[in-house]
């Protein structure tokens, strides 16, 4: 792609020449490896159970474990290129990712595989920030930025199918640990791409809310924690009581942490428009769906259906594909459709698709049961997922763009994390409570594996009610009177993350 573009004000000398053509491919496979690593492990779920013998409840983790330190410390990430320098950190976090995927690749135990988990998720919150920024100050603003922007968001919404498939692909051919040592050349390749194209940013004066940062992570975890122990434990457990109690307490000091630092990693004004807030809330429900979706939808198929991990894989490209071609006309029809509109079209296709998986059965079929709600799902998230992010960046001051818009991709990640852990809690006491559970064996397995997912899709269709609700109480597009959305003209500059 050719495209010229000034060095960064303040760009230290001596810094190797960019050539921006290279920088953008570098960033986009950085985002592209970040994104991927969200799904690309999803398919593998149930080689990895048996390898390393998680139970059905703490498999999650292997999902959980990512999300929740990407997303937990994705804002603080953020903070960092801001004040030590975009390159450096942009190379710290590509290390620190690739590193973990060696030691993921390598674990012979679900307890190192989790850490390596962890520390991916840190590496990716610490990369993905900077690469964004070094994408905004490497192109001008206009044309230029604008077809950057336009691959960037390609990337980041194609990437969760390119990871199903990829994933599938390499445990049906190799092993699933490949998925994760796929990472490791790449991250090589990135680190030595980016001394030799990018330029280093000043660091800018600022302080780190690490308080923040960690009370906010610690204590959405520790309530993701107790979801998932009462599947397997029970809610009268002192474990999950004392889980929800420590969450409680440490998301409070979150609240009050923020009120009173100079730098909160979380602006509490940007709560103050109820617009945007119902897009947030919006958000956080809808990814919950459809990551508690994509996770049990990949249980059945495997366990139920016995397809393998790449037929399972190239099963989910109906959603995905139609969700990234909705995602390229959506932004076309927001000048002459109010947004609210759309995202209730959008929210009631979801519901309906996940209405539709709570029927599947032992004896249902793939075309029978599974494209269906797959299609409506695609266009749904598709007419949703861009009106909602164009709310949530509407009428954001200058200084604030950048938390504003980490937000979303930190709800994005927060929200699949709790919605797996409620969706976990349901399947597992589903499960435990199926007739054929206490007559298991080999032949019953697919009978208790069928009622634990029916329950988790009728959690997920309740999800998917509430999303519908909040949008219809939230965003009242009714009181617009066919206004366009606001930030119309933004919206095509956002990406858009899955």
């Amino acid at each position: 792609m050719a495209a010229t573009s000034a060095a960064p004000a303040g760009a230290r000398t001596g810094t190797p020449a960019r050539r921006p053509g290279v920088v953008l491919a570098v960033i986009l496979v950085t985002q592209l490896m970040v994104i991927l690593d969200g799904t690309v492990v999803n398919i593998a779920m149930p080689k990895i159970q048996h390898a390393l013998d998680f139970s059905p409840a703490s498999l999650s983790w292997v999902q959980n474990a990512y999300a929740l330190a990407f997303g937990g410390l994705l804002l603080l990430g953020a903070r960092a290129g801001d004040l030590l320098g975009r390159r450096r950190v942009f190379i710290t976090g590509v290390s620190v990712f690739s590193a973990a995927s060696l030691l993921g690749g390598l674990a012979p135990s679900a307890e190192l595989l989790l850490a390596a988990r962890v520390l991916q998720g840190i590496g990716g919150a610490i990369a993905a920030p900077a690469a964004l920024t070094l994408l905004m100050l490497t192109f001008r603003e206009g044309p230029e930025r604008l077809k950057a922007l336009g691959l960037y968001s390609l990337v980041s919404s194609g990437g969760a199918s390119v990871g199903l498939v990829l994933g599938g692909m390499l445990t049906d051919w190799v092993s699933w640990r490949w998925g994760l040592f796929i990472n490791v050349p790449i991250g090589i390749g990135l680190v030595f791409a980016a001394r030799q194209v990018l330029s280093e940013t000043p660091p800018e004066k600022g302080k780190f809310d690490v308080a923040g940062a960690l009370t906010s992570t610690l204590g959405i975890t520790s309530v993701v924690f107790g979801f998932i122990r009462v599947a397997e434990v029970g809610w009268t457990s002192a474990e999950v009581l004392g889980a929800f109690a420590i969450g409680l307490v440490l998301l409070t000091s979150f609240v009050l942490i923020e009120r009173r630092v100079s730098h909160p990693i979380v602006p509490l004004r940007l709560f103050g428009n109820a617009d945007r807030v119902a897009a947030y809330v919006t958000m956080l429900l809808v990814v919950g769906t459809m990551f508690g979706m994509f996770f049990f939808l990949t249980q059945y198929l495997q366990g139920v259906l016995e397809f393998s991990p790449l037929k399972a894989g190239l099963a989910f490209l109906p959603l995905t594909g139609l969700l990234f071609t909705s995602s390229r006309i959506v932004p076309r029809l927001l000048g002459r459709i109010d947004g609210g509109r759309l995202m209730i079209a959008g929210s009631v296709l979801i519901l309906v698709g996940m209405i539709w998986l709570t029927r599947l059965t032992e004896d249902s079929t793939y075309l029978g049961g599974v494209v269906g709600p797959l299609v409506l799902f695609g266009f749904g998230a598709g007419m949703l997922f861009i009106p909602t992010t164009g709310r949530a960046l509407a009428g954001v001051q200058p200084q604030d763009a950048g938390a504003a818009s980490g937000m979303l991709n930190v709800l994005q990640q927060v929200g699949g994390a709790l919605g797996l852990g409620v969706l976990v809690t349901i399947f597992g006491t589903a499960s435990r409570n199926s007739d054929a559970a206490s007559r298991i064996p080999a032949e019953r397995v697919r009978e208790v594996l069928t009622d634990g997912v029916h329950a988790a899709f009728i959690g997920s269709a309740i999800y998917a009610a509430l999303t519908l609700a909040v949008i219809v109480l939230g965003v009242r597009p009714w009181n617009r009177r066919g206004n366009p959305s606001p930030a119309v003209e933004r919206i095509e500059e956002v990406p858009v993350e899955l």
